[in-house]
């Protein structure tokens, strides 16, 4: 049986077009994203990393630390809440990858790197309306836990803001 080679690495600018179409491939449980805010949040960002599957970029995950600038009304609830946080902003996957254990892995980075830089709460919120299921099952397996709710996109959709503590050693 042939395995994928697998590569976990921060992104760097030449990233951008594929970044860009994963997350028009799913934009349905995302906000749009353009070269220069994309470009924007990576300045801003604490985490922008990819997975690379046999040379092609498969997914991603953008994490934010409080005190950014960066418009986004869950990130703005977190910050009205929380003093020290990493706000997942997007994890992405490609249709063809789903399943296969990329947003796993990535989250497992995202953990990690916020217990290595002493980050109390990871959080991120998740579409409630329209539901998104799987989204909630697989963050109740890292210990989110809804910490609050609310309204967005003119009304169109509802999220559960979540949060997920880090366990000190």
């Amino acid at each position: 049986m042939m395995t994928d080679t697998r590569q976990i690495r921060p992104a760097t600018p030449e990233d951008y077009e594929q970044i860009l179409k994963l997350n028009e491939e799913s934009v349905h449980f995302l906000s749009p994203l353009s070269k220069e805010r994309l470009t924007h949040l990576h300045q801003q960002s604490e985490i922008l990393k990819v997975i690379e599957v046999d040379g092609l970029v498969e997914a991603f995950v953008l994490a934010l630390r409080e005190g950014k600038d960066y418009d986004s009304v869950n990130y703005i609830w977190f910050t009205k809440n929380y003093n020290k946080f990493l706000y997942i902003d997007r994890v992405v996957v490609s249709v063809k990858k789903q399943g296969s254990g990329l947003g796993k892995l990535l989250y497992e980075e995202v953990f990690k790197h916020a217990k290595s830089i002493e980050i109390p709460v990871v959080t991120a919120e998740i579409d409630i309306e329209p539901p998104n299921p799987v989204s909630l099952k697989f963050h109740e397996k890292f210990g989110f836990k809804e910490v609050g709710k609310q309204s967005v996109a003119g009304g169109k959709k509802i999220v559960s803001l979540q949060a997920a503590p880090i366990e000190a050693d």
